[in-house]
């Protein structure tokens, strides 16, 4: 029995089951199994946060979200999938560009590679980051549609990569829940505008991710990661072990375990560059308005964006790219011009002023991080942080949700859908609290209890806009910094008041082997500057490793 066990760690077992599954058995690919004692060795673990109640979903019938596609998948011979491995995993999207014009394979065997990995650790309960939550069933017919064009001098770098989106962003075909019971059948009719971005230009979308439930605006003191339609999702570089951050948790896990090129995420305040930080991935908070917002589950419209996750900076970058445009029914969404793919050359970190924490150096892979780039010639200015809290922050994130939350749900959701508020929501988890909201729903009690007139309100969002500013542009300023360095989401709060943008990259890992991310802050609008330092620091710093266990 112990050798069977070690064998189905393996994830060739997982196919060879799989494989024998299509011959033998028609009906189920998954199994729930019993997780009793897995959550009560949970309870042991010494951060609260992870003494999960639950791993699984309670809802979520994973038959549904791969039996069809499951034929084709398990036609994608092993052979033809190890092959395929040093040409795919882990490269960047200009080296799959290169390899698929020169025929060593078809983006429909791009496309096929992916889900062979998402089937075989997904329907593994010992491997299974529960992080994919719906394919497109349309996937591999769109791929052969885009092989038939690649040719084409006029294509988008993104043309004919696999794309996960957050389950908060409308995808016409797939639902769009947030992660929440109440929007588990919810069809949208349309596309986000930076959806329809992506598959203007070719991009595939392959499917939906986990999130926390409500983008982390629903519960107080749970797990990142968990939603009641996805369940539990799980770090790769240590399940159970590492959180994922959030609420973009399926995103950055789902790329970090190479189930697609890359990923995009949603940010209200740090929930696109936590989870890229503990993913040891690139992630960007660019500046509200780079990216339209219309067709994603709102918080805050004032805050709210939309950003790319990826393995790399470049990757990085032409995602972003995609995305943007002019979107007229966003009132923050701006023209820009297209300035974000990065060229092939190698950017230098030469004469570039960043500011950095003196709070901060006690981290010693900060420090590291700090004197690799004075190495490089960069300026280093140290400082301290002025002392300036957020007042009421809690606050414009209460009442901007109870109203914006309502509209999105009268505009942007299908017919089906009976809630049009958030005491229509909370009633509806009321109904069957021990599945619908095992952790309770603690913001959104806080949220109905805010009773904040209209005129405080005002006076909440100047008053968090200057601080948030304050804590960065004084420093920038006094030193003409070219960026601020921070570590992981520790300042995500104070760059979202002020809206400037964020991007952070590997900067390595802890003892235990939990990713660490190094973080550039920059002035608004300043998203292909960003990405140029970061491209420089990346070259010289090679640092993302992918997760031990998933990299066969």
């Amino acid at each position: 029995m112990k050798k069977l066990a070690s064998i189905s760690k393996k994830p060739f077992f997982i196919v060879f089951v799989l494989f024998f599954g299509t011959l033998f058995c028609q009906e189920k690919i998954w199994q729930p199994y019993d997780e009793t004692q897995e959550i009560e060795e949970q309870q042991k673990h010494a951060f609260n946060r992870m003494k999960y109640k639950l791993i699984q979903s309670n809802y979520l019938d994973k038959n549904e979200i791969f039996q069809p596609l499951f034929k084709e998948v398990s036609a994608f011979s092993e052979m033809r999938y190890q092959e395929l491995l040093p040409l795919i995993l882990e490269k960047d999207i200009p080296t799959l560009q290169e390899h698929i014009k020169k025929g060593l394979f078809t983006y429909e065997e791009l496309t096929l590679f992916f889900l062979k990995r998402i089937y075989t650790y997904e329907l593994n309960p010992e491997t299974s980051l529960h992080t994919v939550i719906a394919l497109n069933l349309n996937i591999l017919k769109e791929a052969r549609a885009l092989d038939k064009d690649k040719h084409k001098k006029d294509n988008h770098p993104i043309y004919g990569m696999p794309i996960f989106l957050k389950d908060n962003i409308n995808t016409k075909g797939m639902k769009t829940t947030a992660g929440a019971l109440a929007l588990m059948q919810n069809s949208p009719e349309e596309d986000a505008f930076i959806v329809a971005q992506l598959r203007d230009k070719g991009a595939l979308i392959l499917g939906k991710v986990n999130l926390s439930e409500w983008a982390y605006y629903f519960c107080t003191g749970c797990p990142v990661g968990y939603s009641a339609v996805g369940g539990q999702t799980l770090n790769p570089y240590g399940r159970k072990i590492f959180e994922t951050g959030g609420s973009s948790a399926g995103s950055g896990t789902s790329v970090a375990a190479n189930y697609a090129v890359a990923a995009v995420g949603t940010e209200t305040a740090g929930s696109i560059i936590s989870p890229s930080s503990q993913n040891s991935l690139v992630g960007l908070k660019p500046t509200v308005g780079v990216l339209s917002r219309t067709g994603i589950v709102p918080i805050s419209h004032t805050l709210d964006t939309p950003g790319p996750m990826a393995k790399n900076v470049t990757d990085t970058a032409i995602l972003l790219d995609a995305m943007a445009g002019k979107d007229t029914a966003d009132p923050s969404s701006l023209e820009q011009p297209s300035q974000y793919l990065l060229e092939k050359t190698n950017y230098s970190l030469k004469g570039k002023r960043f500011g950095v924490m003196k709070n901060l150096l006690s981290e010693k892979t900060y420090s590291d991080a700090v004197e690799k780039l004075k190495n490089e010639g960069a300026i280093l200015i140290e400082f301290t942080p002025v002392e300036i809290d957020l007042p009421n922050f809690l606050t414009l994130l209460n009442l901007e949700m109870k109203d914006d939350l309502p509209l999105f749900l009268s505009k942007y959701t299908s017919e089906n859908i009976d809630v049009k508020n958030l005491l229509d929501i909370m009633a509806f988890n009321e109904l069957d609290s021990l599945k619908r909201m095992p952790y309770n729903q603690g913001i959104f009690d806080g949220i109905m209890a805010d009773t904040t007139s209209s005129a405080d309100f005002k006076k909440v969002k100047t008053q968090l806009k200057e601080n948030g500013t304050i804590f960065f542009e004084t420093p920038m300023k006094e030193n003409n910094l070219d960026a601020i360095l921070s570590i992981n989401n520790y300042h995500s709060a104070y760059a979202a008041v002020a809206l400037y943008p964020c991007l952070t990259v590997p900067m390595g890992y802890k003892p235990s082997g939990e990713p660490i991310g190094l973080t550039f802050i920059g002035l608004p609008f300043q998203e292909a500057k960003l990405l140029q330092l970061a491209r420089a620091f990346e070259i010289k710093n090679p640092i993302r490793k992918s997760p031990s266990e998933y990299k066969e």
